[in-house]
Order: C-alpha cells, then structure tokens, then sequence
C-alpha cells in the first residue's frame, strides 16, 4: 500500500513537472527570432498527384517578398492588408484578440510579410502562363481601402487581371458581418479563340520559427505547442505535417472534403476547398525555412464566349471550437487536446454550460469541479472509507512493526494478515488518485487550448485564467489544502517516504505557481470538497472503532 501510494505520488509529480514543462514552452520567455541576411531560393515547380506540376515560392530578392498596391480592409473581426502582387492577402490583425490583456490596442497579428515571421496566404491558377495568372501576377484594384460599415451584412472586394489574348479573371475576396471566414471567388471570363485550361491553387506560405528551448522531460510535452501545418482528409482526418516533415519529403495526397491548415497557440488559417471536389493535397520546402501547404483543383476548361466561377473559402482567426465544427469536418480538432481528447471534450462541454449560466469561466470552473466531483462521489466515497481504516490501524501497524524491528520481510507478511483480519483494501485508497489525474491532465490541456477561456477573468486578482496567478495565493492554497488532506490520509511505515510525503506540499505550490490559474482554480475546489468528504467518513469511521 505504502509503496503503491508513493509511486503514485512520484508519477504525479513527474506529470506536473511535464505540464510545467509544457506551459514554460507555451509561456515562457522566447528566444529573440533572428532575421535572414541569404536570400529565399525560388525551386523548380514538383508535381502534384496527378502529375501537374504544384505552384513554387514567391519571387524573393533579399528578405522581401515583392510588394505592389496595398489594399486596407476592415471588418467587425479583423483588420487585413491585400497586396496586388499575386492578389495575396498579406497581413491580418484580430482586433477582438490583443497581445496582451493590458495593452488592447496591439491586436494578434495571425498573418505577416515580414521577412523573420512570414506567413501569408496565396491563391492563383496553374495553366499557360500567359493565360493563367498565380501568386506571382500583378493585379489591379478597384480601390485602396475597404470597410464593413454599420448595419452592412458583406463586403466585396475585387481584384482583376487581363492579358492581351481576351482572359480576364477577377478575383473576389468576400467578408461576412461576424464571420472569420473568407470566401474567394475567382472569375475567369473567356473571350479568347481557343479553350482556357487551368486550375485553382490556394495555399498558405509560411517561415519556420526559431525552435524553442525545453528540457528533455518534456520532448513530447512541446508538441502542445504545436506551430505547423495540418492536413485533414476523411481517410487520415486530422495529420499534424510538421515543418521538419515538409524538409524531408513533399506530400502528395488526392481527396475529397478536406482542408488544410497553419495552426498556432489559440490561432490559425485554413483553405477549405468547396466540397466534393478531388483535390490535390500538397507541401513544398521553398529552401530558406520557407515551407508551403496547399490545395489544387480538378482542371477544368472554359469554352471560348464563357465565363466558369471558382470558389473555395478561407478561415483566419481564433480556434473557438463551436464555430469551427460548423464550418468543416474535423476543422474544431485544430483545438488540440490530444489524446485524452476524449476526456477533454466532455469536461470543456460541462465548462461551457456552466459559462452559460454565469458567463463567467472562473464561476464555471468551480461548478464543473462540483459536477465531476459528484459523479466519482461514490467511487470517492468507497476509496475514503478505506483510507480511513487505513488510519484506524495505524497504531497496530506501528506496533507489528516495532515486533519485527528490521525483519521487513517478516513485517510485510503480519501487516498483509491483518488486512485480511480487519477485511481492509490497501488498495482502496489509490482509486482517487488514479480518477483524478487523467481529468487533472485533460483538463490541463482543455485551459491550455481553449482561446474561449484564454484572458479570461474571473474575481478579484485573478483576471487571466490561462495565465498564473500573479500573487501565487492560490498555488498556496492548494498547498495548504494539501497539507490538510495528507493528515487525513493514513501515514507511511516507511520514515524515507514519509519524509518525502511531508514535502509534497511545497513542491506542488511550486509547481502549480507556473499553471494556469485555472487549473488551479480546479484543484483548489476539488480539493477542499475532497477534504469536507473525507473528515466526515473518517470521523465516521473512527466512531465505530
């Protein structure tokens, strides 16, 4: 039992150490990103799939990606600069998400030209290169600046591109009232002699971020903080195409109903094809840390006198996961709570109907803790009453041991008898233990992930509960509620571990220092809950004795 528990401990606190880890990458200090001085190399176009070739990298002569008119677009949601040099959209800035809860002035910039964090959006069309303009084509503007204005449900803005042979295609950028979803329709308008041939791309160009330092405890712990490309397909669903993979091999993937992906911490953009089209899934490394992911579309033609309109979406913002869901399947698993996502789903559900009700997360934290404490309440209860006759036998257990003195093998078989005898489970008292870390990780992960609850308030000092607690009271909470529970628990026969144990309760207020005040918003609720239901079967318990 002894030995049991202590392992247990020992796991617990090697998780905690992992999390820690995990949330020191995510919000740690961050190296400085340096900026390249060697130009990006411009490679000779791959092949698709279907044996097209796939678009290559953008014109680049030193650090900059060639710039032409910039045109200002404003929403209720985002803030966006088109440029028409490739029609690509450029840079866009979340104006409901700052930076920093304190300086809401600086929004979250998700999308960026900048040479040392480039990430950026493009679309075209792949065909004869006279009749097919892509993202390295000039485009020209109706106008410079564009805004969603009051009681506007949508706002186009169009960009067009002719050559001399009679193809003229207007590219549309459409913005819907509340809605981080771009539509993109792209006219291609023939008034040539002979058929257009092409096909529409889009793909999202991006720069490999300096990697982040981290302890070797926590290799697998900084996936979390995954920055990379992502690929859904309704045979493979969600695929994480990290950066190192697209520098070993190009992906070459043929499907219907998918989508593709940069995720970041909270944020990312996707391209989601129309549905039912065979797309041809791609990655390309541009040299330089540069690294593309993109969709292409069945070719098709269009006869001379005829116009063909295509259309795909573009999603850039917050990951809020019921809106995601609605948009494409699989999209809301960019909401990344990994493989206790199973887990996490229900207890982020249980969290938002109580948000319903309080609007307040903090509020529904407490009351999720409640719930989750209700129904192991019996499960909790059974482990309580066993701990408590743990305890009760104490004085006995220390008595069979001053008998045996240093015989433990002889001590190990008394004290095993008079379990029997006093028809007590050893092992009754490490149930709560092994319930609770598997929701105490999930819901790690759910704090984490979830940008519903990131800059979140709650009372008083606590006005982020993705962030820690600025004062570490509640870490020192939680060790006292610790401390309070572990002389509720029956004591090791072992002195070594029994030390061990009376420290736990610092090294856990150190380490919850560095969560999210809303985890420890959790444990703190639950232990306390834990504590009131323990006295009251030990006090039980020891009235019978």
């Amino acid at each position: 039992m002894d030995n049991l528990r202590f392992v247990l401990f020992v796991l617990f606190v090697y998780l905690s150490y992992e999390l820690w880890q995990a949330w020191q990458v995510d919000y740690g200090p961050k190296p400085p990103t340096p900026v390249s001085s060697t130009p990006a190399d411009v490679p000779t176009p791959a092949a698709s799939a279907s044996g097209q070739p796939i678009p290559g990298a953008s014109a680049v002569p030193g650090d900059a990606i060639q710039q032409g008119q910039r045109i200002k677009v404003v929403t209720d949601l985002l803030n966006l600069e088109i440029d028409t040099q490739g029609g690509d959209i450029r840079l866009i800035d979340l104006s409901r998400y700052p930076v920093q809860k304190d300086k809401p002035e600086t929004p979250v910039r998700l999308l960026t030209d900048q040479a040392a964090e480039l990430f950026i959006s493009q679309s075209g069309f792949l065909g004869e290169k006279s009749s097919a303009p892509n993202h390295h084509s000039l485009w020209k503007a109706a106008g410079n600046e564009y805004t969603l204005g009051e009681g506007q449900e949508e706002l186009r803005v169009p960009l067009s591109w002719t050559n001399d042979q009679g193809i003229t295609v207007t590219k549309t950028y459409v913005f819907k009232k509340g809605s981080y979803v771009i539509e993109m329709e792209q006219q291609v308008s023939n008034q040539s002699a002979a058929n257009w041939k092409g096909q529409q791309y889009t793909q999202l160009q991006r720069k490999q971020p300096e990697k982040k330092a981290g302890s070797a405890f926590s290799a697998s712990s900084a996936d979390r903080a995954y920055i990379g490309a992502v690929l859904y397909t309704p045979e493979s669903k969600y695929e994480k195409i990290s950066f190192d993979d697209m520098k070993d091999k190009n992906l070459k993937r043929e499907s219907q109903n998918g989508w593709i992906a940069m995720i970041q911490h909270y944020f990312m953009a996707a391209w989601i094809p129309t549905a039912g089209e065979d797309e041809n899934f791609y990655t390309k490394n541009l040299g330089n840390e540069l690294y593309v992911i993109g969709a292409l579309s069945p070719p098709l033609e269009v006869a001379p006198g005829a116009s063909q309109v295509f259309k795909t979406r573009m999603y850039a913002g917050p990951k809020l996961q019921r809106v995601l869901e609605n948009i494409a399947p699989g999209l809301e698993l960019t909401e990344d709570f990994g493989k206790l996502t199973f887990i996490a789903k229900p207890v982020f559900w249980v969290i938002e109907q109580f948000y319903k009700i309080f609007n307040n997360w903090g509020w529904a934290i407490v009351f999720a803790t409640i719930s989750i404490k209700l129904l192991f309440y019996k499960l909790s209860q059974s482990s309580y009453r066993s701990m408590a006759n743990m305890r009760k036998l104490q004085p006995k257990l220390q008595l069979l041991k001053e008998q045996h003195g240093e015989d433990k093998q002889k001590f190990n078989m008394a004290m095993m008898d008079l379990y029997k005898k006093e028809k007590v489970n050893p092992l009754g008292g490490c149930l709560p233990i092994l319930v609770q870390m598997p929701v105490f990780i999930a819901l790690y992960w759910v704090l984490s992930e979830a940008v519903e609850l990131r800059q979140a308030p709650f009372i008083f000092w606590l006005q982020d509960l993705s962030a820690k607690d600025p004062y570490f009271i509640l870490p020192l909470i939680y060790g006292v509620s610790m401390f309070i529970q572990q002389h509720l628990n029956p004591q090791p026969q072992d002195p070594v571990q029994a030390q061990v144990m009376k420290w736990l309760p610092v090294m856990f207020s150190v380490f919850f220092a560095f969560f999210p005040s809303g985890l420890v918003l959790y444990w703190v609720v639950n232990n306390v809950l834990s504590i009131l239901q323990q006295y009251v079967i030990t006090k039980q318990i020891e009235k019978t004795a």
